[in-house]
């Protein structure tokens, strides 16, 4: 039952009319300290329709800022609900480099904290959002450069090699 679930929700996915919700959806819960990657999906969406790649890009863009915007709120509030404890080194980095740290935003496993610990920390607000939007935005520009970039034979050999 849960597989016939999975393949129903990758079904509705790849319509090409949910397309971009799609992207937009799974961008956002990715930028959210949820395990997920959003890469794959942009990928597949501009592989499929490439004169969609600006629209896909801002779509992914804004999602996955969005999802960063929830990671600040939800560490800006937290503050309020938890002891705050300031000995980690990543409290003193985003103190002594501020806002100018939401570059950094789109590095996995560390870029969602950061931006939760930027609402912790009361990063002035609008400038850390500019700054994560520029690093998601050039993290969607060159991932997809790169993966486009790759020979089709790659893709082939490659799903060749796990199914």
């Amino acid at each position: 039952m849960v597989v016939a679930a999975v393949y129903w929700l990758l079904g509705v996915l790849a319509l090409p009319q949910v397309g971009l919700s799609a992207v937009f959806l799974i961008s956002f819960i990715s930028a959210t300290l949820l395990p997920l990657g959003s890469e794959p999906t942009v990928f597949a969406v501009i592989s499929a329709n490439p004169s969609l790649y600006w629209s896909v890009i801002a779509v992914a863009t804004l999602g996955n800022s969005l999802g960063g915007v929830v990671d600040y709120w939800m560490g800006y509030y937290a503050k309020q609900t938890f002891a705050a404890e300031r000995t980690s080194r990543w409290f003193a980095y985003l103190s002594r480099f501020g806002a100018k740290t939401m570059l950094l935003a789109w590095l996995p496993v560390i870029g969602d904290p950061m931006c939760t610990l930027a609402g912790w920390l009361k990063l002035p607000f609008w400038p850390s959002v500019m700054y994560m939007t520029i690093g998601k935005f050039l993290r969607y520009i060159s991932m997809t450069w790169f993966l486009l970039s790759l020979p089709t034979g790659f893709w082939t050999a490659l799903g060749e090699w796990f199914f």
